[in-house]
């Protein structure tokens, strides 16, 4: 019996500790939910399952799209939803016509 993996592919989220905007990179990761069992001994997850170890980067989605399909591979692309950021300054919070009243 053989077992096809999926790979999703994906552009992570930005930490949240930074506020930057940086380009990130695509990847290509495997699944890693199929193939892990919990060892009873130590209670731990195992896995003999080597591709759930592996995660690819890529430029581009496109890139990473093409290497899937050139190479087989049953993939599902993951988009990231649009933020939309108020841009506004530091010293729009100590405004005069500020609408929600500043409290301390």
């Amino acid at each position: 019996m053989e077992l096809r993996l999926f790979a999703k592919i994906y552009k992570p989220a930005s930490s949240a500790m930074t506020s930057g905007r940086s380009k990130q990179n695509w990847l290509l990761e495997f699944d890693k939910s199929l193939s892990s069992n919990i060892d009873p001994l130590t209670g731990t997850k195992r896995s003999k399952d080597a591709l759930s170890q592996v995660t690819l980067e890529f430029k581009s989605r496109d890139e990473a799209i093409n290497y899937a399909k050139s190479n087989n591979i049953p993939h599902r692309v993951i988009e990231r939803e649009r933020i939309n950021r108020i841009k506004r300054s530091y010293a729009d919070n100590f405004s005069y016509d500020r609408k929600i009243p500043w409290t301390h």
